[in-house]
Formats: structure tokens, sequence, C-alpha cells
């Protein structure tokens, strides 16, 4: 699976960046966006979870270089801060509940390829490429009557426990409708992050193989273009 992610966006990125030009373009944006994510761990072993429910937002600045056949090329870089985390699933009726949120400063260098009308119109798009994050800050969240040595023994761990690695990575794609105007530009995106990264150690010796996010964003955003 990351190799397979991994190629996919080599060759997206080196389509952008590389093919031949059919139809130069030399056009310049900046935007903001923002929305709510629904995010969860991969954890090894496993812990049984339901999605944790956070915003994000942040800016974004895109170069489209070319128009090669029907699709419009260009390139994204964006600065967001995002909400990831985890709710942990109880399977009892006891009332507890602990949640753990991760917020992020995300950096991600998207291919941009858009397909449909210019100047004025509307466009479907996907973006794709490799993201990283910065862990800013986290916080851990209990209610109920907590007794953390009730939990299965393989993870109880978790609780109290802090981040080791505060840097992330990993692929983010989305697809979307933008809807262009002499007004500025304005678009909604789906999104999906798989983390290749994980945010505690990951040795034979300590608790969790692997800890890594995996997100859906939901976004909503405006852009105008300066160039």
């Amino acid at each position: 699976m990351k190799k397979a992610l991994t190629t996919i966006t080599a060759l997206l990125l080196t389509l952008v960046l590389h093919a031949q030009i059919e139809e130069p373009r030399s056009i310049l944006e900046i935007g903001i966006a923002g929305g709510a994510d629904f995010s969860s761990m991969d954890f090894q072993p496993t812990v049984r979870q339901n999605s944790l429910l956070g915003y994000n937002g942040g800016l974004s600045i895109r170069y489209t270089s070319e128009k090669y056949f029907n699709m419009i090329c260009g390139a994204q870089l964006e600065a967001n801060f995002a909400q990831h985390g985890w709710e942990e699933d109880f399977d009892d009726k006891t009332g507890n509940s602990y949640s753990h949120t991760l917020n992020y400063l995300e950096i991600p260098f998207l291919a941009h390829l858009a397909f449909g009308k210019e100047p004025h119109g509307l466009q479907f798009f996907v973006n794709l490429g490799p993201q990283i994050g910065f862990l800013l800050s986290d916080s851990e969240e209990y209610t109920g009557t907590w007794d953390a040595s009730s939990r299965p023994a393989a993870t109880r761990n978790i609780y109290g426990k802090k981040p080791d690695n505060k840097f992330d990575y990993g692929i983010l794609g989305g697809v979307g409708l933008e809807l262009k105007t002499k007004a500025g530009n304005f678009f909604v995106e789906g999104r999906y992050y798989y983390g290749l990264g994980d945010i505690f150690n990951n040795s034979k010796t300590d608790d969790f193989g692997r800890s890594a996010k995996m997100t859906m964003y939901a976004r909503f955003g405006y852009s105008v273009r300066i160039l």
C-alpha cells in the first residue's frame, strides 16, 4: 500500500512538472479553506475506536502551468492547522469515555489536476501528494468513573502516554468541485490522509508496532487570482 501510494504521487507530480506543454498557462492563486475532519489511528495492537471530530483551516497558493489535452495541470502548497486523534469505543455501559486530541501544523505538497471550463465556469479537480506535519500540542479527556486497570492489558499503557514523535508524514488525496467566477473561485473538497509515520516509538520493546493517523476531511474554500 505504501509503495503504491508513493508511486502514484510521484507519477502525478512528474506529470505536472515535466509533461510536454500543450497549452502554456501562468496563473497564480491564493486562497483560504477550512472545515471539519474525522480522524482515527491505525494502532497495532488494535484499539477499538470511534472517529474523532475536529476542525481544520489554513492558506494555500496554487500555480497553474499548462493545459495538457483536457487536463489543467498545476501545483499547490498549503499551510493548515488541523485537529486529529482518536476516541475510544467502550464496549460497556459504565458511561466512561476517553479521547486524545492532537493539534498539527500540516504542509501538503500537491499536484492539482482539473477538468472543466476556464477561465470561468465549473471544474472538477483532483489533489494528490505528500504531506508533512508538526505536532503543536495534545490533550486527553476522560469522563466517568475511570480506572485504566479495567482496560485491555495489551493497550493499557496508552492512557496518559504522550506522543514520542512530533514529526508526521504521509499521503494526502482529495477530489472536489470549483466554481470559477469574476469575483473569485469557490470550491468544496473531500480529502483522505493516510499516515506513514507513527506518533509513538515502534521498536520491539515499545507498546505499539504502529500508531499512524488516518483522517477524512470535508473542506470549503475561496481563492483569488493574483497573477
